[in-house]
């Protein structure tokens, strides 16, 4: 009995030494390099919709702890429109080999570890991000036209109608005619 309970005790002292293996080989930061387009955006991160870090006058860098969500950039610049990333929250490539050896060497414990302090995630290193310009038109004058030279359409279009001999059929042929280049039909002119 006292031997299993010295073993238990050396296996316990040793995990608690290692911590987790993701936790000493990868830390539980990471940084995060963000680019935009154009540069001298004002980027702020979001996880769970809190900020959690700013970076000024774009390209920069921010340093976050690991966790298990995902982080929104969203980055602003004026007489750009705003422009946003999501920065997915992703297992690590050895986090498969980790899970392997820890099953035999630790029982589980060194995962256990990397889980809840969020060594076993990763964000990708560097985001890229491009801001659309806002498009401003500029409206132009409008032009005023004097009250003097403004005839209604439809007394035109009656002062025509009752000075010309022909019906209203009869000038649509006539200009179809014209077009056309025919000198035969009605002459309403």
């Amino acid at each position: 009995m006292k031997t299993k309970l010295r073993a238990a005790v050396a296996v316990a002292f040793a995990v608690s030494s290692l911590g987790g293996c993701a936790s000493i080989i990868d830390g539980t930061t990471q940084e995060i390099t963000v680019v935009s387009n154009p540069t001298g955006a004002n980027c702020v991160f979001y996880r769970q919709d809190m900020p959690i870090g700013t970076v000024t006058n774009t390209p920069g860098m921010l340093t976050v702890k690991r966790r298990k969500y995902d982080i929104t950039v969203k980055c602003d610049k004026p007489g750009y429109s705003q422009a946003s990333y999501l920065n997915h929250s992703g297992t690590t490539a050895m986090i498969a080999g980790n899970i392997a050896a820890d099953l035999i060497l630790t029982a589980g414990i060194s995962s256990i570890v990397d889980s809840a302090n969020g060594a076993d995630n990763r964000y990708d290193p560097v985001v890229n991000i491009t801001m659309m310009p806002l498009i401003t038109t500029a409206a132009a004058p409008i032009a005023a036209i004097p009250v003097a030279d403004v005839t209604p359409i439809a007394q035109t279009a009656g002062q025509a109608a009752s000075n010309s001999p022909c019906t209203h059929d009869q000038q649509v042929q006539a200009k179809i005619a014209r077009e056309n280049g025919y000198t035969g039909g009605p002459k309403c002119d």
